[in-house]
């Protein structure tokens, strides 16, 4: 508990798609006895007594459901977390805690439980297969007429995105850690709504709008999470995709060819979308500011060239 007596919270820049208020990070805190104030642009958090409570998130954050999980476990008492995000990295935080000697129950609810604990103890774990980075590589094999097989995935994480290629047009044929994905000559437009898991994940929005710039008729796509997190259209539009944007919702008229230029990565899925769109462009695409996309995407140039991609990074 020493530790916790005077801890500061640097808040890191990240990508701008919008409002990204820690709020609900910061009631969390508080509600489980922490003092929270603000000096000279950094969050002071100080506390003697971690104390178990009852927190009902006014939206099932992902950030905030883990930073309550990783606080609470060495609260005194029981903590529990209502309207908790269900995403499977909090199913794979919890595994990993409670493998550290937590006692933590009920991830993958919206109802979780956590019986603080005196002190954990050093393991080993190995993570979960990142889902996003799975279905970035999907997207790319299905925006280039391609076939591609990914191993160590957990296919029931990714429903919502392997149902969506399906409908593209893409046939998929899902083992117990394995998808293959053949693609068809050219894909259909499809309609996509971004929602908290299971829904469609909203880190894959701008990948399949990266992908469906040439696919046939019409696709519209809703983003429900982030209201900024459009930026990338316009760098898209430059290399010839016609996309229009109204509000919280992209109208996507497939066009029959994309053309390489230069443009610019604003933030991290939105600079993927684009390197799926460079993909499938004729000539080259010089994408500026990739330390977005790579801080996201390990070796992303070294899985794509083993494809068959030619990308250079300088």
């Amino acid at each position: 508990m020493e530790d916790l007596k005077k801890q500061y919270l640097h808040c890191l820049v990240g990508c701008d798609i919008g409002k990204r208020p820690i709020d609900l990070h910061l009631k969390g805190l508080k509600a489980l006895g922490i003092t929270v104030s603000e000096q000279e642009g950094k969050i002071l958090c100080a506390g003697d007594k971690i104390t178990g409570t009852k927190i009902e998130l006014e939206f099932p954050s992902v950030g905030a459901t883990e930073n309550i999980m990783l606080v609470a476990v060495l609260a005194e008492g029981q903590t529990v977390i209502l309207n908790a995000a269900k995403e499977p990295e909090i199913v794979d935080l919890e595994k990993y805690l409670n493998k550290m000697g937590a006692k933590i129950s009920g991830s993958g609810t919206d109802v979780i439980k956590i019986l603080g604990v005196k002190k954990l103890q050093d393991v080993s774990y190995h993570i979960m297969p990142d889902r996003i980075e799975a279905g970035t590589l999907l997207c790319a094999a299905a925006a280039t007429e391609g076939e591609i097989k990914i191993k160590n995935v957990i296919p029931e994480q990714m429903t919502s995105i392997t149902q969506k290629l399906e409908e593209c047009g893409c046939k998929l044929d899902v083992c117990k850690n394995m998808i293959t994905l053949k693609a068809p000559k050219r894909l259909k437009g499809v309609d996509i709504e971004t929602l908290p898991y299971p829904g469609f994940p909203t880190d894959m929005q701008s990948v399949f709008v990266g992908m469906l710039s040439i696919s046939k008729k019409t696709s519209l796509v809703t983003e429900n999470i982030f209201e900024n997190r459009y930026k990338y259209i316009d760098e898209l539009n430059k290399m010839g995709a016609k996309i229009k944007v109204e509000e919280r919702s992209a109208k996507i008229y497939g066009v029959k060819k994309l053309k390489g230029c230069e443009v610019l990565a604003k933030d991290l899925r939105g600079g993927a979308g684009l390197v799926i769109a460079a993909l499938q462009a004729r000539g080259q695409t010089r994408i500026n500011n990739a330390n977005h996309i790579l801080r996201g995407y390990e070796n992303l140039d070294k899985k794509l060239n083993s494809l068959g991609a030619q990308i250079t990074i300088e």
